[in-house]
């Protein structure tokens, strides 16, 4: 479905463009996105401790929009870049539970600017699905190299990897790399560069660090680890973001012998605010003024730092806009500055502010921005965990109301002094829920499609799947065998047929009984801890499976036939009276009727 509105779109909108496109000197765009790197983790917004002369001098000669703003977590930001519409509308508003993946008929940046004649690639954390059909290579990027979920190291990650001589996956397939992850992801946009130079190119870098686990080169957490405790929280976080800024001057660097630096559009941008930057009670760290962290409603959990430069296109200097903008407007901008055509039955929510850059317009349209948050497989609520954002007004969870240029740490209550406000954005809120909650997105789970020609072997595991408990994501809660109750997940069979599903304690990476820990492990790196199930139970498509567990098992395999279409997948470990999602499910076709 996904390929044949894809082949509509390309044939219909963009064979003409294209080739009339072609004709011009359309610019490269690389957009880096950094993790966890909240607006005052850099130096020239006035941190005292940081070394980031690389961001810091391109900042002086970029345009900054000082009022951009994001989701709170990684994967709504991610999703919202990519197709650009407000998380609550494509369905990825959260980072687990089913809820970090993209709809399969989603249409993306990448997508847009492959139509349009340009080569596309991805260097580092996607977080926007691990299944078909919507890994990156589904979604419009013709390379990319990447590591599965939202961080290296996750149980849904290539089982060992921690960020040192990792295994990432390249087009789907894995392969073995040398040296730190941020580095990899840096060298390997630079190649990929190098063999595409003779025409546009769109790279997306989107870096897992400094997202934690905190692991660097001691050469770069060293200089920060006497601040540790009087000044600052953590110094292998700040360690990261310098490994960042030099690899970022290694960038810069290349484009600029290359040629290429003055043609590019190069926007850094974060995609959340920080983790480890400022602590909870404001006393360690720096925010650059601003209340909140990651996963909050205040301000610094959302405004990011955004700094763009296009020499040829005369968006450079050093210069800031303050105007209100957003993640969503990250494909109206782009295609208006790179001259390519989106299609006409795109839905966007955001709105195109490249003639702020390039100086066309001083200001934009009155409009309100929303951030809206939940951490589950549920849809966000109507007000609760909430910004509503318009103009210098910022509405708290539908109650409180800041004006957030006279009181950045937003102390003072404005909402019982003008409840006319307060209406107005309420109901300005109330308007774009009504419209959303009409969308599929927002009451059908994204689905992994099992069966395809494109994926041979499904790859389901619990850090995904839907359910009551707070989840667990990482591969030492696996090791430690530590149980969640979540076991459900949203499946589309692509052909009717018979399949082999396999639950599993261990990936096949690194198998194991699953009574007992696996043979090869980083036994150095994670504590192990059996668990003892004694049956396996899956219910899929209508029909309940239930098989004993043995002392040797590595998997318990159920041979299933299952009809076509849209499906949920529930299994469980039991053990005893208690039963507890199952850590690692394949599913793959044996034969088709």
């Amino acid at each position: 479905m996904r390929k044949s509105l894809l082949l509509i779109f390309s044939i219909s909108y963009f064979f003409i463009g294209s080739v009339a496109a072609q004709k011009q000197d359309r610019p490269n765009v690389i957009l880096i996105l950094t993790d966890d790197q909240g607006i005052g983790d850099i130096g020239c917004h006035g941190n005292p401790w940081i070394q980031t002369p690389n961001l810091d001098k391109f900042y002086k000669g970029s345009v900054r929009m000082t009022d951009f703003h994001v989701s709170s977590v990684c994967t709504p930001t991610r999703g919202a870049i990519m197709t650009g519409r407000y998380p609550i509308n494509n369905g990825a508003w959260a980072t687990y539970k089913g809820r970090d993946a993209l709809s399969g008929n989603a249409t993306t940046m990448a997508d847009i600017f492959k139509a349009n004649g340009y080569v596309t690639g991805l260097f580092g954390k996607w977080h926007l699905g691990d299944n078909y059909p919507v890994r990156p290579t589904d979604c419009g990027f013709d390379v990319a190299i990447h590591h599965k979920a939202g961080g290296v190291g996750e149980l849904s990650d290539h089982w060992g990897n921690t960020y040192f001589d990792d295994i990432y996956y390249v087009n789907n397939k894995p392969q073995q790399f040398k040296g730190y992850c941020t580095d990899v992801w840096f060298e390997e946009t630079i190649k990929f560069i190098q063999n595409n130079k003779d025409k546009p190119f769109f790279v997306y870098l989107p870096t897992n660090a400094p997202h934690g686990p905190h692991y660097v080169e001691e050469k770069y957490a060293d200089p920060y680890k006497p601040l540790v405790g009087t000044e600052i929280m953590n110094a292998e976080f700040y360690g990261m973001i310098t490994n960042i800024d030099e690899n970022f001057g290694k960038l810069e660097k290349f484009l600029k012998t290359s040629k290429l630096a003055n043609n590019t559009i190069l926007i850094f941008m974060t995609d959340n605010g920080t983790h480890h930057g400022y602590s909870a009670d404001g006393k360690l760290g720096y925010n650059h003024g601003f209340r909140g962290r990651k996963g909050g409603k205040q301000e610094g959990s959302h405004r990011v730092p955004f700094f763009i430069r296009w020499k040829d296109g005369k968006i450079s200097g050093g210069k800031d806009i303050h105007a209100e903008t957003a993640h969503v407007d990250l494909i109206p901008t782009l295609a208006s500055l790179c001259r390519i055509t989106i299609p006409e039955e795109k839905k966007l929510d955001g709105i195109d502010f490249s003639e702020l850059l390039t100086k066309k317009k001083k200001r934009l349209e009155e409009r309100t921005i929303f951030v809206h948050n939940r951490q589950d497989w549920r849809p966000p609520t109507d007000v609760d965990k909430t910004c509503i954002i318009k103009d210098d007004w910022r509405l708290i969870d539908g109650k409180e109301l800041y004006n957030i240029e006279k009181d950045r740490m937003q102390q003072n209550d404005l909402s019982a002094k003008y409840p006319e406000v307060v209406k107005e954005l309420l109901e300005h809120n109330s308007q774009f829920l009504k419209v959303s909650k009409t969308n599929p997105e927002y009451s059908e789970f994204p689905v992994s499609i099992a069966g395809n020609k494109d994926q041979k072997e499904t790859t389901l595991t619990i850090q995904h799947a839907i359910g009551e408990s707070a989840g667990i994501w990482k591969a030492e809660h696996v090791a430690a065998g530590k149980k969640s109750l979540n076991n459900t997940h949203a499946l589309e069979i692509d052909k009717e047929g018979v399949y082999k599903i396999e639950c599993r304690r261990w990936p096949k990476e690194c198998p194991g009984t699953i009574w007992g820990v696996p043979e090869k492990n980083p036994k150095n790196f994670y504590t192990y801890e059996t668990i003892k199930p004694q049956k396996v139970r899956i219910s899929i498509a209508n029909q309940i499976h239930e098989k004993a567990v043995t002392t040797q098992d590595e998997a318990v395999v159920f041979t299933v036939n299952l009809p076509k279409g849209k499906t949920l997948l529930v299994n469980d470990f039991i053990e005893g009276k208690k039963k507890y999602g199952v850590y690692y499910t394949y599913i793959t076709p044996i034969s088709k009727n």
